[in-house]
C-alpha cells in the first residue's frame, strides 16, 4: 500500500445496478412460458379451482337444455333439439369469457402478496408475467371446453360439419377468451384485493353475454337492444361457432347488420383488437402498479 493510496480519499462500494429487463422475442417467448409453468404447476396444486370452473358452465347447459328447452323459439321451432343446438355455441363462449373474473383474481392476488414486485425486479421481459398469466390460463380454459363438449354431446348437442370446421369454432372461441383474460389482467391490476378483482370481472359479463345472441335470437329483441346484441364482439364469435359447428337452423337468414353477415372475420378482428388494446394497457399498468 502507497502513501498516495493512504492519502486519498476512501471510495464507497458501488451499489448494484438494478437488474434490466432483458430484450428480444426470444427471450420474452422464454420468460413468459417460465411464468406459465408457473402458474400451470400452482393450478394443479389447488385442483378445486378447475373443478369449480367445470361445474358453473355443465349446470347452465342442464338448466338451459332442460328448463328453458321447449319455451324459447328458434326460427320459429319450439323444439327442444333445436334450442340445444342453438345454445352451446353461447354456452361454450360464456364459459370462456367467464374465466375472465379468475385471471384477474389470481393477478390481483399476486399484487397482494407482493409476487408481482418480486418479478418486477427480475431481468425478466416486460410483459412477460401477464403473458404468461394469460397463456396458462388459456390451457385451463382449454381443459373446461373439452369437458363441457363432452357434457354437451351427452345431453344430445351435435354437430353437423367437418372436424376441421368444428375444430375451427373451437379455435375461435379460445382466441376470444384469450382476449377476454387481457381485460381481466388489467382489472386485476387495477384493485386491490383478490375479491374485487372477481366483482369486477363478473359485473360487466352479464350483460355483455345476456345482451348477445348466445340464449336467445337477437330478432327477437327491441331495435335497440337487437343493434347491441349484433355488434357484441361476444355475438360474432357465437354466430361463428355456430356456423362453423352447423348449428343454425334449417333455412335461416342471418340479420343485417355487417358482423352478423360476416361472423368468422368480425369474431377475428374483434379478439385480435381486444388483445392489442387490452395487453397494451394492461403492460402499461404493470410497469406501474404496485402492491
Amino acid at each position: 500500500m502507497t502513501i498516495d493510496s493512504l492519502n486519498s480519499p476512501t471510495s464507497a462500494t458501488p451499489e448494484p445496478a438494478a437488474p434490466r429487463p432483458r430484450g428480444g422475442l426470444v427471450q420474452g417467448v422464454n420468460d413468459s412460458l417460465v411464468i406459465a409453468k408457473r402458474n400451470l404447476i400452482r393450478m394443479s396444486r389447488i385442483p378445486e379451482m378447475i373443478i369449480f370452473g367445470v361445474i358453473q358452465p355443465v349446470m347452465f347447459v342442464v338448466l338451459f337444455s332442460y328448463v328453458f328447452g321447449g319455451s324459447i323459439s328458434v326460427d320459429g321451432s319450439t323444439s327442444p333439439a333445436a334450442y340445444r343446438e342453438f345454445l352451446m355455441a353461447g354456452i361454450f363462449a360464456q364459459t370462456v369469457t367467464f374465466a375472465t373474473a379468475g385471471a384477474g383474481a389470481g393477478i390481483a392476488d399476486d399484487m397482494h402478496k407482493g409476487l408481482i414486485d418480486r418479478f418486477r425486479s427480475l431481468p425478466m421481459a416486460r410483459g412477460a408475467v401477464l403473458t404468461g398469466r394469460t397463456l396458462a390460463d388459456l390451457v385451463q380454459t382449454t381443459l373446461t371446453l373439452v369437458v363441457l363438449a363432452v357434457v354437451a354431446l351427452l345431453v344430445g348437442w351435435r354437430t353437423h360439419t367437418s372436424a376441421g370446421e368444428v375444430l375451427g369454432g373451437f379455435v375461435l372461441l379460445l382466441l376470444l377468451g384469450y382476449a377476454f383474460s387481457w381485460i381481466g389482467a388489467l382489472i386485476g391490476l387495477s384493485v386491490r384485493t383478490p375479491e374485487a378483482a372477481t366483482s369486477g370481472g363478473l359485473i360487466w359479463l352479464f350483460p355483455l353475454t345476456f345482451i348477445s345472441n348466445a340464449f336467445v335470437p337477437s330478432e327477437n329483441m327491441p331495435p335497440f337492444l337487437r343493434t347491441i346484441a349484433e355488434w357484441n364482439p361476444f355475438s360474432a364469435t357465437v354466430q361463428a361457432a355456430r356456423v362453423l359447428f352447423g348449428n343454425l337452423p334449417p333455412g335461416y337468414e342471418a340479420p343485417g347488420a355487417w358482423p352478423m353477415q360476416h361472423p368468422i372475420i368480425a369474431s377475428v378482428l374483434w379478439s385480435v383488437l381486444i388483445v392489442v388494446l387490452f395487453r397494451t394497457l394492461a403492460v402499461r399498468k404493470y410497469r406501474s402498479a404496485t402492491a
